[in-house]
């Protein structure tokens, strides 16, 4: 499989054998800027500048889940190695992490999920 994004908010994912269209994944409402695939290739995170990271169903193109929380646009997503952790970065100067517990921002106990710095310098609040 392949995922490309683009400037008309959806991106599209390929299958690399046959170069066919497998889904159109069609739901942000700005430019996706960053594609990843989760480790086993069975969903999608999509980065976008309506300021929103979305998780997708590969084969059907289904949005699952939206996340929503940042300030500004997002320009990063990432899952981490085993696929339970997401994390995005924005323009807000904020990266937050989203733990599998159906996505949602990951609290340390202090009340927040974000992570505040210059490209990885600060501390979580």
């Amino acid at each position: 499989r392949l995922v490309t994004s683009s400037a008309d908010c959806t991106a599209r994912v390929y299958n690399v054998m046959t170069g066919g269209i497998v889904s159109i994944l069609i739901g942000h409402e700005g430019e996706i800027s960053k594609v990843h695939f989760s480790p086993n290739g069975a969903k999608i995170i999509t980065a976008s500048s309506d300021r929103t990271c979305r998780l997708w169903n590969v084969e059907t193109g289904e949005c699952l889940q939206v996340l929503e929380g940042h300030g500004d646009e997002i320009f990063s997503c990432a899952f981490n190695y085993e696929g339970d952790t997401i994390i995005t970065g924005s323009k807000d100067n904020t990266c937050r992490i989203w733990k599998d517990n159906n996505f949602m921002p990951h609290d340390d106990g202090d009340g927040g999920g974000d992570f505040d710095g210059d490209y990885g310098q600060g501390a979580l609040r």
